[in-house]
C-alpha cells in the first residue's frame, strides 16, 4: 500500500515538474519571441489585464504604478506616472500599442509577476484566488537629487548624472529635452500616435535619455583620460613640463594646433591640467603613438557598450583609428578631447568616479532591489569593479590635479562649495567646428567631493551653447555652477543624509 502511495506521488510530481517546466518554456523562455509577433493581441491585452507593479525610488516615490482603467471597457489597467517628466527617461513607458521602455522593458517580467521564482512563490496565494504576482522595482535614484538636478539644469538642454563612485550607483540622471509618459499612455492609438511622433520630430530627442544613450563631443574633460593614460605609460610624471606657446605644429602637418583662445600655455604638470592647456595634451597623445593611445582608451571602457542595467546604452568612441598613424594631426587633437571623441555623459560621471574611487571603474547601475508581492527581496545590485584604467597612485595624483583645477584654475569661478568642502573637476569646452557658427559649443564638468573623501561623483554636459560678446560658452562658467548646486545639496543642503 505504502510503495504504490509512493509511487502515485512521484507519478503526480513527475507531472507537476513536467508542467512546470513547459510552463516557463512558454512564459519566459518564449516571452519575448511570442510577445513580438505583430498579431498577438491576446498577449497584449492579458497584460493590460494583469496587476503591474510599482517602480519606486530609493527614498521611497513612487515613479510609475498601475490604475483601473475607466475608459476602455476592454482593459482592466491602466499605466500612471505620478512624477511625470522627472524620471521619464529611466523608467520609460508601457503603452499597449506601443510597447514598452526603459526599466518598464528590462524589468517587465518582474512588474507583471511572471519569473519562475514569483511563480512558485505565488502558487498559495493562486489557489486562494489571489491572481496579483506583481512585483516592486527599486531605483538607486532619489527623488529629491532628481528635483534638484531638474531644477539646476532649468531650461537648458544636457544632462546631469550623479553617481556614487565607490558603488556606481547612480543618485541622479535627469536630461533635457525630456517627455511626460501620461502625454500618450492611457490616449487612444491615434491621440498617442500623434504625441510619440510630435516627440520623435523635436529637437534634442526628448525619448532618449541624452545622458546614457547619447555621446557628444567632450573637449578638455577628456584631459582626464589622457593624463591617466600618460601616467601610467610612463609619458608623463608629476615633474613633466612643457614650453609655454601659443601654437605647435604637430607631424604630417602645416596647421598648427593652438590653446583656447590663442593663449600662452605650458608649465608642468600640475599647471597645464588646471589652465586646461591643449598644446601639452597634444603632444602628449602624439608621444604615446596610435597603439598605446587606443590601448590607453580602451581600458578606460572606451569603445564598449556601458554596462549599465537599462537597456540600449551608447557607446563612447575615439573615432576610426585605422591608419590613424597616418594622419597624426587628427591623433593630436584628439588628446584634448576634439575631432572625433565623443563620450557618453554617464561615461564621464564614471572617469570622474574611478579617479574619486582609487582607479576602479564601478559598472553604473540604476536598480537597487527588486521584491515580489509579499516585500520578499527577489534581487539586489551587488557593486561590482568594470575597469580598472589607473593605478591607485595614479588616481591620487589625478585628484591633486583637479583639485587644482577647483583652486586656482578653469573651475575656480564657479565651484567652492558650502561648508569648506574641497571639491576635484575638470571643465571642458568642446569646440563644435561649424563653420556657419564657430561660437557654438558643448560646456562640460566633470568632479566629485569631498576630494579627499569622495561621496558624489558628477557630470553635466550642456549641448549647443552659444557663446556671445558678454558670455563665454566654457564649462567652467556654465556647466560649473550647475555642478556646484549639485554637490551643495547632496553634501550639505536639503539633499545631504
Amino acid at each position: 500500500m505504502n510503495r504504490s502511495i509512493r509511487q502515485l506521488a512521484l507519478g503526480l510530481m513527475a507531472c507537476y515538474v513536467v508542467l512546470f517546466v513547459a510552463l516557463n518554456y512558454w512564459q519566459v523562455g518564449q516571452q519575448e519571441e511570442l510577445g513580438a509577433k505583430f498579431d498577438n493581441t491576446r498577449q497584449i491585452l492579458r497584460e493590460f489585464n494583469r496587476p503591474r507593479g510599482n517602480i519606486i525610488t530609493a527614498d521611497g516615490v513612487v515613479v510609475a504604478r498601475s490604475l483601473p482603467d475607466t475608459v476602455n471597457e476592454s482593459i482592466d489597467f491602466v499605466r500612471d506616472y505620478p512624477t511625470g517628466d522627472l524620471f521619464a527617461n529611466v523608467s520609460g513607458y508601457f503603452t499597449k500599442d506601443f510597447g514598452a521602455t526603459q526599466v518598464e522593458r528590462q524589468y517587465g517580467d518582474i512588474l507583471v509577476g511572471s519569473t519562475a521564482t514569483q511563480q512558485v512563490r505565488g502558487l498559495g496565494d493562486l489557489l486562494e484566488g489571489n491572481t496579483d504576482n506583481s512585483g516592486t522595482v527599486q531605483l538607486t535614484l532619489r527623488n529629491d537629487a532628481q528635483n534638484a538636478a531638474k531644477s539646476a539644469l532649468g531650461d537648458r538642454e544636457g544632462s546631469i548624472t550623479v553617481m556614487d563612485p565607490a558603488t556606481g550607483a547612480i543618485i541622479a540622471m535627469y536630461s533635457n529635452p525630456t517627455y511626460d509618459p501620461n502625454t500618450f499612455v492611457s490616449q487612444d492609438f491615434e491621440t498617442a500616435q500623434q504625441v510619440i511622433t510630435d516627440l520623435q520630430n523635436t529637437d534634442g530627442n526628448p525619448l532618449l535619455a541624452q545622458a546614457y544613450q547619447e555621446r557628444f563631443m567632450p573637449g578638455s574633460t577628456f584631459k582626464v583620460v589622457t593624463t591617466g593614460i600618460g601616467l601610467e605609460t610612463g609619458v608623463l610624471s608629476r615633474e613633466t613640463s612643457f614650453p609655454r606657446e601659443r601654437q605647435y605644429i604637430p607631424p604630417q602637418t602645416n596647421d598648427p594646433i593652438q590653446n583656447y583662445n590663442g593663449s600662452q600655455c605650458g608649465g608642468d604638470m600640475a599647471e597645464v591640467f588646471r589652465r586646461s592647456c591643449n598644446i601639452p595634451f597634444a603632444k602628449t597623445a602624439i608621444e604615446l603613438g596610435v597603439d598605446r593611445f587606443v590601448a590607453g582608451t580602451e581600458a578606460w571602457g572606451i569603445g564598449e557598450e556601458l554596462p549599465i542595467d537599462l537597456p540600449r546604452p551608447a557607446t563612447s568612441t575615439i573615432g576610426d583609428t585605422e591608419n590613424l598613424d597616418q594622419m597624426l594631426p587628427l591623433l593630436a587633437i584628439r588628446g584634448f578631447g576634439q575631432s572625433e571623441d565623443q563620450m557618453v555623459p554617464l561615461h564621464m560621471a564614471m572617469v570622474a568616479s574611478a579617479v574619486a574611487n582609487d582607479g576602479k571603474m564601478m559598472k553604473p547601475y540604476a536598480i537597487e532591489a527588486t521584491f515580489d508581492k509579499a516585500g520578499r527581496e527577489l534581487s539586489r545590485t551587488e557593486p561590482e569593479v568594470w575597469k580598472m584604467p589607473i593605478s591607485a597612485e595614479t588616481a591620487a595624483l589625478e585628484t591633486e590635479f583637479m583639485v587644482g583645477v577647483v583652486e586656482s584654475g578653469t573651475a575656480s569661478c564657479c565651484l567652492a562649495l558650502d561648508g569648506g568642502i574641497q571639491a576635484a573637476a575638470k571643465t571642458g569646452t568642446a569646440e563644435l567646428g561649424i563653420a556657419s557658427n564657430p561660437d557654438l559649443s558643448h560646456a562640460w564638468i566633470v568632479a566629485f567631493a569631498p576630494a579627499d573623501d569622495p561621496q558624489f561623483a558628477v557630470s553635466v554636459v550642456l549641448t549647443d551653447v552659444q557663446s556671445t560678446q558678454d558670455v563665454s560658452a566654457t564649462g567652467g562658467r556654465l556647466a560649473g555652477p550647475i555642478a556646484e548646486t549639485m554637490l551643495n545639496f547632496l553634501l550639505t543642503g536639503q539633499g545631504a543624509s
